[in-house]
Parts: C-alpha cells; sequence; structure tokens
C-alpha cells in the first residue's frame, strides 16, 4: 500500500474515498502526525487500523513540519532515506537542500536516487514526500544507454558495410570509434611484408575527428598491441597509455591523465588487427563500456576482414588477368604489327579472343588470331591455355596446317580430361619475308571468318579461307591457303565480335560483312595500328554503348624495303561494296 491508497480516507467516519485536491494533503499530513487514531464508537461501524501503522508501510517517506518549519512527525521511510531529519528539529537544520525548495527536486543522497516533492498543508503546515527511485532510475539509464549503443553499433554495420578496400575501411573504423568509445582511437592492422598500417583519430571539439595514418616495421610495435594482434587483451591499463604515449599515438592526453584498453579485430584464421582506445581518466572504461567496444571491434573486425580478403582477390584476379591478356606480337622483319582488343565484360579485362604471333628460326614469323566459345574468366582460362600450347608447338612444327592439328590434339586431350567441352574457331599463319619488301603468308583456318587483304590500288579482297572447329573432332579439316603481299598492302584479321556486333537505329541489327568492307575500303594507306583501331572504332560506334561479344582485331602490313610504312594517313572514302559483298558470300 502506498500514500495513494490511503489518501482519500477520512478519519471521522472510517471509509475509503475519492481524494480531492484540497482534502488529499492535509488529510495525509495530519494523519501522519497524529500517533494514534481514537477507536470508532459502535455504532459507527467495525473498527478501524491504527493509522499510524498503515504509514509505517507506504513506499514513499512522510516528513511533516508546522507553519515555523519545525519537524513534527518523520516515518519510517523517511528516516532511513534522509536520517538527517529528526521529528521537534527545525527542517533547514537536516542540511538537505532538496528539501528547502518550493517544488519536486530529484538528487543523490548517501548513495541513493531520491526524489522529493512537496506538499502544502492547512495552517502554512507542509508535507514532503520522499522517494526512493534509484532502481526506477538505473532501469531507466541502462535502457537508454542500451538503446544508444543499439543506436550506434547500427550506424558502424551500416558505414562499414560499404568500404571494400583495406586503407578505406581502417579509416571508417577509426572515425567511427571517435567520440563514442574514446577521445583517441588507434587501429593497426596485422603485419604484411613485415611492416603494419596504423590509422589513427583524434577528437576535435565540434568536428569530424582528425584522421592520419602511418606505416612502422613489425619490431617498432608497442608490445601491447603485438598482443592484441595475437588475440590477446592485455588488462595493464597503466602500461597501456605509456606504451601508446610512447609511440606517439595520444596528442592532448598525459600518460598520467589518461585510460586506455586494447582489444583485438577478429578475422579469419588471425586478428584482421588491434584497436587502442583512450580517452580521459574522468571517462573510466567500465565493464559496459568495455563490451561496447568488443561489440564495435568484432563489426569492425568483419567489415576488414571483407576488404582484405577482397584486396587479396583482386590482386589474384590482377595477376591473372595480366597473364592472360592478349599479348602484343613479336617484331618480326618487314612486318607492321596493328592491334585492338575489347572484352565483352569490360570490368574483367579479359575474354575469349586472342591474338599473337612468334618469331621462327629461319626469319619467318608465326602468327593467329582466335575466337574461344563463351565468354569471362572460363573462356579466358581456356584461352591461356591455347596460348601456352601454341607457344610449345610452334617450337616442333612450322607449317601452318600441321601446327593446328597438332593444337587441336592437343586441346581435345586437354578438354577431355577436364570435362569442359570447349571448342575455339581460328586462323593461324606464317609469314615470310620477301627482298622486294612484300610478304608471303601462309594461311590454315579453323572455322574462323575469312580475313580481308587491302591491295595497294585500293581494292579489298575477302581470302577464301575456310576449315573445322578447332577442339572437336580427333581429325578436323584444314582450310589452307597462300596470300602475297606487295609492299604496302595489309591482311586483316577480326573475330566475330565485329560482324556480329548490334546495333543501329533499332539496337538488334548486325553490323555486318557489307558495312566492315565499306569501314576498311580505301584505308589501304592506314598504317596497321591505324586500321585495326578504325574497324575497332567503327563498331563500337554501330554498338552505341551496348552489349557486345569479345572484339579482336590483327593487322598485318608489308612495309616494303625500307621496313617502314608510309607515315601520311589517307582520307577515307565511302565506295560501293556491293561487287565485294557478292565475293565475299560466294
Amino acid at each position: 500500500m502506498t500514500a495513494a491508497d490511503v489518501r482519500g480516507a477520512d478519519p471521522g467516519d472510517g471509509r475509503i474515498s475519492t481524494p480531492s485536491a484540497a482534502r488529499v494533503p492535509a488529510w495525509s499530513a495530519a494523519a501522519a502526525a497524529t500517533p494514534a487514531l481514537p477507536p470508532l464508537a459502535a455504532d459507527r461501524g467495525p473498527a478501524v487500523p491504527d493509522w499510524s501503522e498503515v504509514v509505517e508501510h507506504f513506499r514513499e517517506g512522510l516528513v511533516v513540519c508546522d507553519a515555523d518549519g519545525v519537524v513534527r512527525h518523520v516515518s519510517p521511510v523517511a528516516e532511513r532515506l534522509v536520517p538527517e531529519v529528526t521529528a521537534g528539529e527545525l527542517l533547514a537544520a537536516a542540511g538537505v537542500d532538496a528539501l528547502r525548495g518550493d517544488g519536486p527536486a530529484e538528487f543523490t543522497h548517501h548513495g541513493r536516487r531520491l526524489r522529493v516533492r512537496p506538499v502544502a498543508l492547512s495552517g502554512h503546515r507542509r508535507c514532503w514526500y520522499v522517494e526512493d527511485v534509484t532502481e526506477s532510475v538505473s532501469r531507466a539509464d541502462a535502457l537508454l544507454a542500451e538503446r544508444a549503443r543499439s543506436a550506434f553499433l547500427a550506424v558502424v554495420g551500416e558505414k562499414l558495410g560499404n568500404p571494400l578496400h583495406p586503407d578505406r575501411a581502417a579509416a571508417a573504423v577509426v572515425r567511427l570509434a571517435v567520440p563514442t568509445t574514446a577521445d583517441v582511437a588507434v587501429l593497426v592492422l596485422a603485419p604484411r611484408s613485415g611492416r603494419s598500417r596504423w590509422w589513427r583519430a583524434v577528437r576535435a571539439d565540434d568536428q569530424a575527428p582528425v584522421v592520419d595514418s602511418g606505416v612502422l616495421p613489425v619490431p617498432a610495435l608497442p608490445v601491447a598491441i603485438e598482443a592484441g594482434l595475437s588475440g590477446a587483451e592485455p588488462h595493464e591499463l597503466d602500461w597501456l597509455v605509456e606504451q601508446a604515449a610512447e609511440a606517439g599515438w595520444l596528442p592532448g592526453l598525459g600518460t598520467s591523465g589518461a585510460v586506455a584498453r586494447v582489444v583485438p579485430l577478429p578475422g579469419r584464421d588471425a586478428p584482421a588487427g588491434a584497436l587502442l582506445v583512450a580517452r580521459r581518466a574522468d571517462r573510466w572504461y567500465d565493464e559496459a563500456d568495455v563490451d561496447l567496444i568488443r561489440a564495435f571491434a568484432a563489426r569492425a573486425g568483419a567489415a576488414l576482414t571483407t576488404a582484405l580478403l577482397y584486396r587479396d582477390q583482386a590482386e589474384v584476379a590482377d595477376t591473372l588477368q595480366a597473364s592472360l591478356l592478349p599479348v602484343e606480337p613479336a617484331p618480326a622483319t618487314g612486318v607492321q604489327w596493328g592491334t585492338a582488343y575489347r572484352p565483352a565484360q569490360a570490368g574483367m579485362r579479359i575474354g575469349g579472343d586472342f591474338y599473337g604471333s612468334h618469331q621462327l628460326t629461319d626469319g619467318g614469323s608465326v602468327f593467329f588470331l582466335g575466337d574461344v566459345s563463351g565468354k569471362g574468366v572460363e573462356a579466358a582460362v581456356f584461352t591461356g591455355q591455347l596460348r601456352q600450347c601454341l607457344q610449345a608447338l610452334h617450337r616442333v612444327e612450322s607449317q601452318p596446317g600441321r601446327l593446328l592439328k597438332l593444337l587441336n590434339d592437343a586441346l581435345l586431350e586437354t578438354t577431355q580430361a577436364h570435362g569442359q567441352g570447349r571448342f575455339a574457331t581460328m586462323v593461324l599463319g606464317v609469314a615470310r619475308p620477301h627482298r622486294d619488301g612484300g610478304q608471303t603468308l601462309t594461311l590454315a583456318g579453323g572455322g574462323h571468318l575469312p580475313p580481308l587483304v587491302l591491295r595497294e590500288s585500293g581494292d579489298v579482297e575477302v581470302v577464301p579461307l575456310r576449315g573445322m572447329l578447332i577442339g572437336v573432332v580427333p581429325d578436323p579439316r584444314i582450310g589452307e591457303v597462300t596470300v602475297r603481299l606487295a609492299p604496302g598492302e595489309t591482311c586483316l584479321f577480326y573475330s566475330d565480335g565485329v560482324t556480329e556486333a548490334r546495333g543501329g537505329r533499332r539496337g538488334d541489327e548486325q553490323f555486318g560483312a557489307e558495312r566492315l568492307l565499306n569501314a576498311v575500303a580505301g584505308c589501304n594507306r592506314m598504317p596497321a595500328p591505324a586500321l585495326a583501331e578504325r574497324v575497332e572504332q567503327v563498331t563500337c560506334d554501330w554498338l552505341a554503348h551496348g552489349d557486345h561479344d569479345d572484339i579482336a582485331v590483327l593487322a598485318l602490313r608489308a612495309t616494303g624495303p625500307a621496313g617502314r610504312a608510309p607515315r601520311h594517313l589517307h582520307a577515307v572514302p565511302e565506295p560501293a561494296a556491293a561487287e565485294l559483298t557478292r565475293e565475299w558470300s560466294a
């Protein structure tokens, strides 16, 4: 029962009624000040309890003062909460400031949180209600603190969900740690190549934290950081502060006026780093603070681990991509090479088209351009296998037809062993120079598109080269043809990413053979690099940024006796190409 339960009781009739604003305070104080109520008359009904005993069980303590401020009654609860208040003495003599005001107050007294509220009584008397709210305030504070921690960790999860670069993730970690968990936060990443990167955020007044970074060799790392990087959590707080100060990581914080903690950041097999947090000694790290730092470190560790894994995978991908990218043709006597390459997936930089060349011991050059089935990484890996086979096989066989059949056998063995079922189209040739500066090309075709020859006269010829796919059957039919290039003439090889490019006004029309012929007609005086670039450019213009297959172009130009191609460019006309198209189609 509380004081509110009996504030409506009337000592005259012994009944409990609804209190009014005028009667509640006056009667409550009077009842509290009365030692015992007289027994009621028999005709007034059954006896009521002693009201002084009832008041003793109120949750609130009662202090009643007369008009002169002398304490006339102190309930047992009030005696326990404010023992300085004594009946018969002035209330002011108790020295409790909160009992001198005219309104409600909340204060800490003897380690407890008290709430007092005065109520005016008749005759200028006053009653003070004193309530112990320590537990309710503690619960409210704990709830607010938990909400603040949850909100902080939610922000951490959101902010650390995007960075995929270790440097940006580390900077975000220390920036988020200040000022919620520290005035200074230092993150040290796990060592790499004998060195550790560190990032630090320092609290700035009413501004965003200032972030800087540096590198330390492993022997120079503080012992506490080494312990954190090994997964331990050092607890020698003074020792931590001294080491952090010696490392120069605590600007504005002295060793005697700061506290610090070190927690590891969880990683896959080992900690991804160690986090040092420090702040002024008047903000001591209690157990709740340490739990929050550990939860923060767990999220930071997950973000850093993801970023580090992404970095490692990116480095592996870059290395593989560099090894799988088409290699520029090797220099050859009397030959000028021109190449253009655009993979279907621009972000990967690799695809299924390839080209290249190798020098022969007799002064000639073996060259090739091809297209493997599929796209992306798998096609690029198969392309790498094909190129490695060619690099080995051209040393034992230089005749194009036989070399292409050897390559077919090697690819069949590889695809059957791995169950890939991939194949390729390819043009493989051998170029041998003449004294007059011309070139003789011996070509072998494996199901690839026919090359084009740009004659000195400006005519464009379609080389009738056919053949079967490479890597499908054990003994494919390989087409062979010989082409003679006079000085200044060019042979052009390309993949189906050129002719099958879809675009135009409707976006679904193929570029086709006729447009390719129109694009190269009149380009006979162009250097080989410019010709290859032109073919790529007109194809991409046709696509208008749409999706496309891998595009590869290889141009071989006979440079003439001086070994140099003409240095000037020739304007590109737009001749009719219907006759050339009919020849190609035939």
